[in-house]
């Protein structure tokens, strides 16, 4: 190993004076041999509180494996991890994007304390995934970002169901449509063993995403977190990184403006998780690349909509797995035009030499041709107008809507919102507006799952649109726009909006308007009172002062 490639660690265990650093570490088992090797930091998720990550630790093992057989020592270490589905329409749910700042940072503190020479950073739930990119990117180290795999589907009459399946069937529940024996019977199936949210859903899609920029490998990250396989996948990950240390491969090669446009690619494709155009948001200002909320939408028109995945279609990520995985999508892109083939991955390879591997299960439905596109563009569209200067975020992959107009009906915050569907107060045309519930307003950015799945299970999915300056999870299909900014906290529009305003969705136009002139908006803007902040200390508080806007990426600063 070339000196210069160990010179972090040299710092810390080399020499007399380290003496002291290499009598503790003796204490917990390691030798002379393994201080003399490569440190190779192993930044786990694992939790006991969801499937998502609960198997990393079995993985973690195995990337260690990989590590100590190319050569280093590997040191494991791990963060936190906040489940979305779990704590989804409580007070709870605020720390979800919260996490993922929390995650960064300690991934990199760890890093930084210990003078690691490489990271393998384990993954699951929806914001260990940025979150763990995000500090491998500040790190700027030989990295490699491994996802736990997706949880395979769950049997109920019949049936293939998940997650989603669940927070719909809470709605069918509360309008009389399923019974008590029903819900209970599904509850039970939905969710079969460990793994992360099986459809299309934020934890898939960034699982996508960054094999597409090439900070994960092409094809492993997809491999779902109980199939065999999935082992000797992470076994590979350490070897990986190792070869990453000896090429001195890191993150600001890899993460690149190109990369991150492959990345939005992949996500317009696949008709992914809206919460991508934040966290990609995030993971480009990390690395100091320009990118703005406004090339997601011109992406997104030159991409065709090729994966039919839930939420919006009828397949599973294990379904894409068993079809040709995210390497067939890869090809699809290159075939197309789309794909930058010469980008380099954590793999050795190229993004265009992985895609030419592509084998394509013969008869899949999953991912279509690209002469029968599910639709021309992509599952993304960004939105602007007077009710969303910065911009909104609407995914059109489970739709076909492209106008609506209807009556504003307006929360402070989403608990009123859940409570009206559950009460059978939304009626079809209706607007529901949800604010407050903004990076900083919030705080935290809550997602809507609860109430967009409760007005589905309801028969309102197609005649109903909601907006919020709050987000949406990945499993949310129908009219919905999020990230609504400026947030009404910040003095954004939405503060204005008052019940029985004309709402206009227009996605030809990527326009969001409300029936106001912009004299109307800014006189009703002066008299608004801003609820009290929720939280004044603490990490909430903390956070909800640094946030950024959502058209930012919502980092803090």
């Amino acid at each position: 190993m070339p000196k210069e490639l160990k010179m972090k660690s040299h710092d810390l265990l080399v020499g007399p004076g380290r003496a002291p650093a290499r009598a503790m570490l003796k204490a917990v088992g390691f030798t002379d041999e393994d201080l003399s090797k490569p440190i190779v930091g192993v930044a786990n998720t694992w939790i006991e509180v969801m499937p998502c990550n609960f198997h990393l630790r079995r993985l973690s093992e195995r990337v260690k494996a990989g590590i100590r057989a190319a050569g280093g020592t590997p040191i494991e270490y791990n963060t936190i991890a906040v489940s979305d589905g779990i704590s989804m329409g409580t007070e709870g749910m605020r720390a979800s994007l919260i996490s993922r700042e929390v995650i960064a940072d300690s991934v990199e503190l760890v890093a930084r304390g210990h003078l690691f020479d490489a990271v393998v950073a384990l993954s699951g739930c929806d914001k260990t995934i940025p979150g763990t990119v995000m500090g491998l990117a500040r790190l700027n180290l030989p990295s490699v970002m491994l996802y736990g795999g997706s949880i395979m589907p769950g049997q109920f009459q019949g049936h293939d169901v998940t997650i989603q399946d669940v927070f719909e069937a809470v709605g069918k529940h509360a309008c009389g449509t399923m019974t008590n024996a029903e819900l209970k019977d599904l509850e039970d199936h939905a969710c079969p063993g460990p793994g992360a949210c099986g459809g299309q859903f934020t934890a898939n899609t960034m699982a996508i995403a960054f094999e597409f920029l090439g900070i994960s490998a092409m094809g492993r990250n997809g491999v779902p977190a109980m199939d065999q396989h999935k082992d000797d996948v992470a076994f590979e990950a350490g070897k990986m990184v190792m070869d990453l240390l000896k090429k001195d491969l890191r993150p600001k090669q890899i993460i690149t403006r190109k990369s991150l446009e492959n990345a939005i690619a992949a996500v317009a494709t696949t008709g992914g998780s809206t919460n991508a155009v934040l966290h990609l948001l995030a993971v480009a200002r990390e690395m100091g690349v320009k990118l703005t909320i406004d090339d997601f939408d011109k992406l997104n028109r030159k991409v065709p909509l090729l994966a039919d995945l839930k939420p919006g279609g009828r397949f599973t990520a294990s379904d894409l797995f068993a079809a040709g995985g995210t390497t067939l999508v890869a090809k699809r892109l290159l075939d197309a035009g789309i794909l930058h083939p010469n980008q380099p991955t954590v793999s050795g390879r190229t993004i265009g030499e992985e895609a030419a591997d592509a084998k394509e299960t013969a008869g899949q439905q999953v991912l279509r041709p690209l002469s029968n596109p599910i639709k021309p563009t992509g599952g993304l569209v960004i939105l602007k107008g007077n009710l969303a200067p910065e911009g909104c975020v609407v995914k059109v992959a489970g739709h076909s809507i492209m106008k609506f107009q209807g009556p504003a009906k307006v929360f402070e915050r989403e608990e009123d919102a859940f409570a009206s569907v559950k009460a059978g107060k939304i009626k079809a045309g209706d607007v529901v507006v949800i604010r407050y519930e903004g990076p900083s307003g919030g705080p935290g950015m809550r997602e809507m799952l609860g109430v967009t799945a409760a007005m589905v299970g309801a028969g309102l999915g197609d005649s109903v649109a909601l907006l919020t300056d709050g987000r949406f999870s990945g499993a949310t299909h129908g009219l919905m726009a999020g990230h609504v900014a400026p947030e009404a906290i910040k003095g954004g529009p939405i503060g204005a909006v008052k019940n029985g305003d004309t709402i206009t969705f227009d996605i030809a136009k990527r326009r969001l308007d409300v029936a106001l002139t912009d004299k109307e908006i800014k006189a009703r803007l002066k008299k608004v009172k801003h609820p009290k902040p929720r939280y004044t200390t603490g990490v909430m508080g903390k956070y909800s002062r640094h946030v950024s806007s959502a058209s930012e990426g919502a980092v803090t600063s």
